[in-house]
Protein backbone atom coordinates (compact mmCIF):
# COMPACT_ATOMS: atom_id res chain seq x y z
CA UNK A 1 0.00 0.00 0.00
CA UNK A 2 0.87 3.45 -0.44
CA UNK A 3 2.67 6.48 0.94
CA UNK A 4 -0.24 9.07 0.27
CA UNK A 5 -0.64 12.94 0.07
CA UNK A 6 -4.28 13.52 0.73
CA UNK A 7 -5.39 16.52 -0.14
CA UNK A 8 -9.05 18.17 1.13
CA UNK A 9 -9.58 19.60 -2.41
CA UNK A 10 -12.17 22.50 -1.94
CA UNK A 11 -10.19 23.66 0.53
CA UNK A 12 -7.13 24.04 -1.03
CA UNK A 13 -8.61 25.17 -4.44
CA UNK A 14 -10.30 27.73 -1.85
CA UNK A 15 -6.45 29.08 -0.46
CA UNK A 16 -5.40 28.79 -3.80
CA UNK A 17 -7.57 31.16 -5.34
CA UNK A 18 -7.20 33.28 -2.54
CA UNK A 19 -3.51 33.67 -2.81
CA UNK A 20 -4.46 34.73 -6.56
CA UNK A 21 -6.64 37.22 -5.53
CA UNK A 22 -4.26 39.00 -3.35
CA UNK A 23 -1.11 38.88 -5.50
CA UNK A 24 -2.89 40.16 -8.66
CA UNK A 25 0.76 39.81 -10.76
CA UNK A 26 1.46 36.54 -8.67
CA UNK A 27 3.99 34.11 -10.78
CA UNK A 28 3.54 30.40 -9.13
CA UNK A 29 6.48 28.65 -8.22
CA UNK A 30 6.80 24.82 -9.32
CA UNK A 31 10.13 23.10 -8.57
CA UNK A 32 11.89 19.93 -7.79
CA UNK A 33 9.02 17.49 -6.39
CA UNK A 34 6.52 19.93 -6.73
CA UNK A 35 6.24 20.69 -3.16
CA UNK A 36 4.91 16.96 -3.01
CA UNK A 37 2.35 17.44 -5.53
CA UNK A 38 4.56 16.61 -8.51
CA UNK A 39 5.96 19.70 -11.17
CA UNK A 40 3.37 18.63 -13.91
CA UNK A 41 0.22 19.20 -11.61
CA UNK A 42 1.00 22.14 -10.34
CA UNK A 43 2.49 23.81 -14.03
CA UNK A 44 -1.75 22.55 -14.49
CA UNK A 45 -2.94 24.46 -11.58
CA UNK A 46 -0.48 27.51 -12.77
CA UNK A 47 -2.60 27.22 -15.62
CA UNK A 48 -6.31 27.34 -14.09
CA UNK A 49 -5.51 30.30 -11.59
CA UNK A 50 -4.38 32.45 -14.95
CA UNK A 51 -1.24 33.05 -14.48
CA UNK A 52 0.80 34.26 -17.25
CA UNK A 53 3.98 33.29 -16.01
CA UNK A 54 5.16 30.09 -14.07
CA UNK A 55 8.32 29.56 -12.13
CA UNK A 56 10.87 26.87 -12.46
CA UNK A 57 13.53 25.86 -10.63
CA UNK A 58 16.12 24.28 -13.38
CA UNK A 59 16.24 24.05 -17.26
CA UNK A 60 15.61 20.31 -16.46
CA UNK A 61 12.25 20.42 -15.76
CA UNK A 62 11.56 23.15 -18.57
CA UNK A 63 9.95 21.21 -21.46
CA UNK A 64 7.76 19.31 -18.58
CA UNK A 65 6.40 23.02 -17.85
CA UNK A 66 6.19 23.84 -20.95
CA UNK A 67 3.59 21.46 -22.25
CA UNK A 68 1.24 22.14 -19.13
CA UNK A 69 1.23 25.44 -18.72
CA UNK A 70 0.08 28.03 -21.54
CA UNK A 71 2.44 30.89 -20.75
CA UNK A 72 5.98 31.80 -19.73
CA UNK A 73 7.89 29.76 -18.38
CA UNK A 74 10.49 31.51 -15.82
CA UNK A 75 13.76 29.85 -14.64
CA UNK A 76 15.20 30.43 -11.43
CA UNK A 77 18.60 28.74 -11.37
CA UNK A 78 21.19 31.28 -13.39
CA UNK A 79 21.64 30.73 -17.16
CA UNK A 80 25.60 29.50 -17.31
CA UNK A 81 27.55 28.98 -20.33
CA UNK A 82 28.06 25.12 -19.50
CA UNK A 83 24.24 24.48 -19.44
CA UNK A 84 23.35 21.84 -22.35
CA UNK A 85 19.52 21.49 -21.29
CA UNK A 86 18.99 25.65 -22.57
CA UNK A 87 16.15 25.92 -24.83
CA UNK A 88 15.33 29.20 -26.70
CA UNK A 89 11.72 28.62 -27.00
CA UNK A 90 10.59 32.42 -26.71
CA UNK A 91 8.03 31.48 -24.03
CA UNK A 92 11.50 30.87 -21.54
CA UNK A 93 12.83 33.69 -19.61
CA UNK A 94 16.29 32.95 -18.58
CA UNK A 95 17.82 34.16 -15.58
CA UNK A 96 21.33 36.62 -15.90
CA UNK A 97 23.34 36.40 -12.29
CA UNK A 98 26.91 37.51 -13.44
CA UNK A 99 28.07 40.12 -15.08
CA UNK A 100 30.21 37.87 -17.89
CA UNK A 101 27.21 36.03 -18.86
CA UNK A 102 25.19 38.88 -19.87
CA UNK A 103 27.35 39.45 -23.18
CA UNK A 104 27.69 35.30 -23.49
CA UNK A 105 24.65 34.56 -24.14
CA UNK A 106 23.59 37.86 -25.85
CA UNK A 107 26.13 36.70 -28.20
CA UNK A 108 24.44 33.35 -28.52
CA UNK A 109 21.31 34.44 -29.08
CA UNK A 110 22.17 36.75 -32.09
CA UNK A 111 24.05 33.82 -33.34
CA UNK A 112 21.17 31.12 -33.15
CA UNK A 113 18.54 34.76 -34.29
CA UNK A 114 17.06 33.29 -31.53
CA UNK A 115 14.57 35.74 -29.25
CA UNK A 116 15.78 35.55 -26.15
CA UNK A 117 14.01 36.97 -22.75
CA UNK A 118 15.91 37.29 -19.89
CA UNK A 119 15.72 38.68 -16.08
CA UNK A 120 18.83 40.55 -14.03
CA UNK A 121 18.94 39.12 -10.78
CA UNK A 122 20.77 40.91 -8.07
CA UNK A 123 23.09 39.95 -5.49
CA UNK A 124 21.00 39.98 -2.57
CA UNK A 125 21.84 39.44 1.33
CA UNK A 126 21.41 35.60 0.63
CA UNK A 127 24.62 35.67 -1.19
CA UNK A 128 23.53 32.96 -3.26
CA UNK A 129 23.37 34.40 -7.02
CA UNK A 130 23.15 37.43 -8.57
CA UNK A 131 24.93 40.79 -9.67
CA UNK A 132 26.35 43.32 -7.92
CA UNK A 133 24.41 46.88 -7.23
CA UNK A 134 27.24 48.99 -9.31
CA UNK A 135 27.00 46.16 -12.06
CA UNK A 136 23.28 46.69 -13.19
CA UNK A 137 24.12 49.87 -15.56
CA UNK A 138 27.04 48.45 -17.14
CA UNK A 139 25.04 44.80 -17.68
CA UNK A 140 21.70 47.01 -19.14
CA UNK A 141 24.56 48.26 -22.08
CA UNK A 142 25.63 44.35 -22.77
CA UNK A 143 22.38 43.30 -23.63
CA UNK A 144 22.55 43.36 -27.03
CA UNK A 145 19.59 41.98 -28.84
CA UNK A 146 18.21 40.24 -25.37
CA UNK A 147 14.74 41.42 -24.32
CA UNK A 148 14.74 42.63 -20.60
CA UNK A 149 11.56 41.52 -18.81
CA UNK A 150 12.69 42.78 -15.42
CA UNK A 151 14.77 42.83 -11.88
CA UNK A 152 14.70 39.49 -9.88
CA UNK A 153 15.28 39.25 -6.27
CA UNK A 154 15.91 36.37 -3.98
CA UNK A 155 15.42 37.54 -0.51
CA UNK A 156 16.12 35.98 2.54
CA UNK A 157 13.55 34.13 5.16
CA UNK A 158 14.06 36.35 8.15
CA UNK A 159 15.68 39.69 8.62
CA UNK A 160 14.80 43.48 6.95
CA UNK A 161 13.52 42.00 3.71
CA UNK A 162 11.41 44.57 3.01
CA UNK A 163 14.44 47.38 3.66
CA UNK A 164 16.43 45.27 1.38
CA UNK A 165 13.51 45.42 -1.50
CA UNK A 166 12.85 49.05 -1.41
CA UNK A 167 16.74 49.62 -1.90
CA UNK A 168 16.99 47.56 -4.88
CA UNK A 169 13.50 49.08 -5.95
CA UNK A 170 14.83 52.51 -5.50
CA UNK A 171 18.49 51.90 -7.56
CA UNK A 172 15.75 49.82 -10.35
CA UNK A 173 13.68 53.37 -10.63
CA UNK A 174 17.29 55.08 -11.34
CA UNK A 175 19.27 52.69 -13.70
CA UNK A 176 19.85 52.60 -16.94
CA UNK A 177 17.62 49.14 -17.22
CA UNK A 178 14.94 49.43 -19.27
CA UNK A 179 12.02 47.70 -16.95
CA UNK A 180 9.65 48.47 -14.69
CA UNK A 181 9.17 44.90 -13.65
CA UNK A 182 10.40 43.56 -10.09
CA UNK A 183 10.46 40.24 -9.32
CA UNK A 184 10.37 39.20 -5.41
CA UNK A 185 10.61 35.95 -3.30
CA UNK A 186 10.73 35.51 0.57
CA UNK A 187 8.07 38.89 1.01
CA UNK A 188 5.00 38.38 2.86
CA UNK A 189 1.72 39.71 1.28
CA UNK A 190 2.01 42.82 3.46
CA UNK A 191 4.86 43.63 2.70
CA UNK A 192 4.81 43.23 -1.14
CA UNK A 193 1.95 45.72 -0.59
CA UNK A 194 3.74 48.20 1.11
CA UNK A 195 6.18 47.97 -1.32
CA UNK A 196 4.17 48.50 -4.44
CA UNK A 197 2.36 51.23 -2.77
CA UNK A 198 5.40 53.15 -1.97
CA UNK A 199 6.62 52.56 -5.91
CA UNK A 200 3.39 52.66 -8.17
CA UNK A 201 5.68 53.32 -11.07
CA UNK A 202 7.09 49.61 -10.65
CA UNK A 203 4.88 46.37 -11.37
CA UNK A 204 6.09 44.26 -7.98
CA UNK A 205 5.43 40.20 -9.31
CA UNK A 206 5.86 37.84 -6.26
CA UNK A 207 6.90 34.48 -7.05
CA UNK A 208 5.48 32.75 -4.35
CA UNK A 209 5.58 28.68 -3.83
CA UNK A 210 5.50 27.42 -0.36
CA UNK A 211 2.67 29.87 0.59
CA UNK A 212 1.02 28.96 -2.38
CA UNK A 213 1.05 25.61 -2.59
CA UNK A 214 1.00 24.79 1.31
CA UNK A 215 0.05 27.50 2.36
CA UNK A 216 -3.19 25.81 3.94
CA UNK A 217 -1.58 23.16 6.19
CA UNK A 218 -4.60 21.69 7.23
CA UNK A 219 -6.04 21.21 3.79
CA UNK A 220 -3.19 18.66 3.71
CA UNK A 221 -2.64 14.92 5.09
CA UNK A 222 0.03 12.59 4.41
CA UNK A 223 -0.42 8.86 5.60
CA UNK A 224 1.06 5.32 5.14
CA UNK A 225 -0.02 1.75 5.42
CA UNK A 226 0.30 -0.50 8.06
CA UNK A 227 1.48 -3.53 6.41
CA UNK A 228 2.92 -5.94 9.33
CA UNK A 229 2.42 -6.44 12.75
CA UNK A 230 4.60 -8.62 15.10
CA UNK A 231 4.13 -8.77 18.99
CA UNK A 232 7.46 -8.69 20.19
CA UNK A 233 9.50 -9.55 24.13
CA UNK A 234 12.14 -7.49 25.94
CA UNK A 235 15.25 -8.21 24.30
CA UNK A 236 14.58 -9.63 20.73
CA UNK A 237 16.77 -8.84 18.11
CA UNK A 238 14.78 -7.31 14.74
CA UNK A 239 16.24 -6.20 11.59
CA UNK A 240 18.90 -5.75 9.22
CA UNK A 241 20.92 -4.76 12.51
CA UNK A 242 19.61 -7.27 15.14
CA UNK A 243 19.53 -4.87 17.48
CA UNK A 244 17.64 -6.17 20.80
CA UNK A 245 14.85 -3.94 21.89
CA UNK A 246 14.91 -2.15 25.36
CA UNK A 247 11.57 -3.55 26.20
CA UNK A 248 8.19 -5.39 24.95
CA UNK A 249 6.19 -4.04 22.54
CA UNK A 250 4.68 -4.46 18.97
CA UNK A 251 6.84 -3.80 15.90
CA UNK A 252 5.21 -2.39 13.28
CA UNK A 253 6.01 -2.59 9.44
CA UNK A 254 4.91 0.09 7.39
CA UNK A 255 4.76 1.58 4.09
CA UNK A 256 7.62 4.17 3.81
CA UNK A 257 11.27 4.33 3.04
CA UNK A 258 14.54 6.13 2.23
CA UNK A 259 13.06 5.84 -1.94
CA UNK A 260 10.11 8.56 -0.34
CA UNK A 261 12.54 10.69 1.50
CA UNK A 262 11.65 8.99 4.84
CA UNK A 263 14.11 9.43 7.60
CA UNK A 264 16.19 11.91 5.57
CA UNK A 265 16.79 14.66 7.22
CA UNK A 266 17.50 18.06 6.18
CA UNK A 267 19.28 20.44 8.64
CA UNK A 268 17.13 22.39 10.54
CA UNK A 269 16.97 25.69 11.39
CA UNK A 270 17.23 26.18 15.65
CA UNK A 271 15.95 29.31 16.30
CA UNK A 272 15.14 29.57 20.48
CA UNK A 273 16.70 27.66 23.09
CA UNK A 274 13.96 24.91 23.89
CA UNK A 275 14.63 23.99 19.98
CA UNK A 276 18.24 23.51 20.62
CA UNK A 277 17.56 21.34 23.91
CA UNK A 278 15.17 19.53 21.74
CA UNK A 279 17.21 18.61 19.74
CA UNK A 280 20.47 17.75 21.69
CA UNK A 281 18.24 15.27 23.40
CA UNK A 282 17.72 13.63 20.65
CA UNK A 283 21.28 13.65 19.32
CA UNK A 284 22.15 11.86 22.75
CA UNK A 285 19.55 9.11 22.11
CA UNK A 286 20.27 8.41 18.34
CA UNK A 287 23.32 8.11 19.19
CA UNK A 288 22.22 5.59 21.29
CA UNK A 289 21.02 3.87 18.00
CA UNK A 290 17.30 5.44 18.21
CA UNK A 291 16.25 7.88 15.95
CA UNK A 292 12.41 9.05 16.35
CA UNK A 293 9.96 8.28 13.11
CA UNK A 294 7.51 10.30 11.39
CA UNK A 295 5.13 8.04 12.08
CA UNK A 296 2.29 8.47 14.29
CA UNK A 297 0.28 6.35 16.47
CA UNK A 298 -1.91 7.06 19.37
CA UNK A 299 -1.18 10.69 18.45
CA UNK A 300 2.45 10.71 18.99
CA UNK A 301 5.65 10.44 17.03
CA UNK A 302 7.22 6.10 17.48
CA UNK A 303 11.06 5.26 17.08
CA UNK A 304 12.32 3.59 14.61
CA UNK A 305 13.54 0.07 15.30
CA UNK A 306 16.76 0.86 12.80
CA UNK A 307 17.44 3.12 9.73
CA UNK A 308 14.10 3.08 7.07
CA UNK A 309 14.67 0.32 4.27
CA UNK A 310 14.54 1.90 0.88
CA UNK A 311 10.56 1.30 0.31
CA UNK A 312 9.25 0.51 3.92
CA UNK A 313 10.30 1.42 7.71
CA UNK A 314 9.98 -0.61 11.09
CA UNK A 315 8.72 1.37 14.17
CA UNK A 316 8.18 0.06 17.81
CA UNK A 317 5.10 0.37 19.39
CA UNK A 318 5.32 0.46 23.21
CA UNK A 319 3.35 -2.71 25.41
CA UNK A 320 0.93 -0.11 26.94
CA UNK A 321 -0.07 1.11 23.83
CA UNK A 322 -2.62 -0.29 21.59
CA UNK A 323 -1.15 -1.73 17.67
CA UNK A 324 -3.28 -0.66 14.41
CA UNK A 325 -3.73 -3.11 12.65
CA UNK A 326 -2.61 -4.39 9.92
CA UNK A 327 -4.07 -2.23 6.68
CA UNK A 328 -4.33 0.70 8.94
CA UNK A 329 -3.33 4.36 8.14
CA UNK A 330 -1.04 6.13 9.77
CA UNK A 331 -0.58 10.00 9.99
CA UNK A 332 3.03 10.85 8.99
CA UNK A 333 4.67 14.58 10.27
CA UNK A 334 6.95 14.84 7.22
CA UNK A 335 8.27 17.96 4.88
CA UNK A 336 6.65 18.00 1.65
CA UNK A 337 9.49 19.66 -0.21
CA UNK A 338 11.54 16.44 0.42
CA UNK A 339 8.78 13.66 0.41
CA UNK A 340 8.23 11.59 -2.58
CA UNK A 341 4.38 10.31 -2.73
CA UNK A 342 3.04 7.03 -4.32
CA UNK A 343 -0.15 8.69 -4.41
CA UNK A 344 -1.93 12.20 -4.74
CA UNK A 345 -5.52 12.12 -3.89
CA UNK A 346 -7.35 15.01 -4.47
CA UNK A 347 -10.53 14.53 -2.69
CA UNK A 348 -13.70 16.71 -3.78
Amino acid sequence: MPVTLQVDGDRWRAHLLAVAKSNPHLVPVAKGNGYGFGMPRLARRAGWLGSDTLAVGTYEEVAGALSRFPGDVQVLSPWRPFLREVSFDPRVIHTLGRFEDVGTLAAQARAARARVRVVLEGLTSMTRHGLHRDELDAAAGRLGGLRLTGLALHLPMSGDRLGEAERWAALLRVSRLATTTLYVSHLSGNEVTTLAGRHPALTVRPRIGTALWLGDRSALRVTATVLDSHRVRRGARVGYRQRPLPRAGTVLVVSGGTAHGIGLEAPAALTSIRQRAVSAARGGLEAAGLALSPFQVAGRQRWFVESPHMQVSLIFVPSAVPAPAVGDELDLDVRLTTTTFDRVVIQG
